[in-house]
């Protein structure tokens, strides 16, 4: 029996070579910080100011609180940063955006309106811009527990922030959430000698919230979840036994929505806090007799009337 051959392979900096690598050439810029041509702080004038310049797609670690379970938890935020650069301005340094995170984060990154406050403030001051935003997007864990049994388990809903300083204008913030419902449909139970089809229901709202607002006193993630699941015809369990299956099917069939009532009542909740100053709502239905889904929306701003 013929023994391996061992391949000899040449040293990793011949392979290297092989593949394309060669040697350093001479280096006649300067390597420290304070010798280097800033370009992005040239001032000329360029044409038009912009509206917004940054950096998107940063995914990184925070810690969120809830009035609900767990009221500590852990999760990976998505961050996007910008500012307006003036008509004299060329750009903007990108890697204080990132450095300011790193910065935060090391202190304690928690997504509450104080700490976003703080940010975008010390950013625009950074930046010597007039204004600069922060918006984060994130997953929110919450327990729910079954009807009957009280079996208990996470949902979750898709949640996002965002929040604006302007040098003359102040703050504004902004907060979205994506929470998902069970709808039955009012016109199958009317027309059914029995039962009635229902579907999963997406409900996408976003809010403006007075600036001044305070979430130690109010988590507007169980806010906005609350407008969402409690006009919905029955709310969406991890854990469900018999009885509770029972409960939450009769319970569906006694609550029939339409994707049109289903806005219009979230849009009746939102109306109502005192805190929110503009709102839309967005439903829309998986339907399970049909390939396509029904949608509906509405808009409001109380700032108007």
């Amino acid at each position: 029996m013929n023994e391996a051959v061992k391949k000899q392979l040449p040293t990793k900096s011949e392979r290297h070579k092989l593949f394309g690598s060669v040697e350093p050439g001479p280096k006649t810029k300067p390597m420290e910080k304070n010798k280097m041509k800033d370009l992005q702080n040239t001032k000329k004038d360029f044409l038009f100011e912009l509206d917004a310049v940054g950096v998107s797609n940063v995914k990184h670690p925070v810690t969120l609180k809830s009035q609900l379970e767990p009221k500590t938890q852990t999760t990976v935020a998505q961050f996007h940063f910008a500012s307006s650069i003036s008509q004299d301005s060329k750009g903007t340094n990108m890697s204080r955006f990132t450095e300011q995170l790193h910065s935060y984060y090391q202190n304690g990154f928690t997504l509450d309106f104080a700490t976003l406050k703080s940010f975008v403030f010390d950013l625009q001051q950074r930046l010597e811009q007039k204004d600069a935003e922060l918006t984060v997007s994130f997953p929110w864990f919450f327990e729910r527990k079954a009807p009957y049994s009280e079996q208990a388990g996470l949902n979750h809903a898709d949640a996002w922030m965002r929040v604006r300083y302007h040098e003359e204008f102040g703050y504004d913030l902004k907060v979205g959430l994506t929470g998902t419902i069970t709808t039955l449909c009012p016109c199958s139970k009317e027309i059914s000698e029995y039962s009635a089809h229902n579907q999963r229901g997406n409900i996408e709202m976003e809010v403006t919230l007075q600036p001044e607002f305070d979430d130690t006193l109010y988590d507007w993630k169980h806010m906005l979840l609350e407008a969402a699941e409690s006009n919905a015809s029955a709310r969406i369990h991890p854990v469900l036994k018999r009885p509770d299956e029972k409960m939450v099917t009769e319970q569906a069939y006694e609550n029939p929505r339409f994707v049109e009532d289903m806005v219009r009542l979230v849009a009746s909740d939102l109306y109502e806090y005192e805190t929110v100053e503009q709102f839309s709502v967005k439903c829309v239905n998986e339907e399970s007799i049909h390939l396509h889904d029904a949608i509906a929306s509405i808009s409001y701003d109380k700032r108007e009337e």
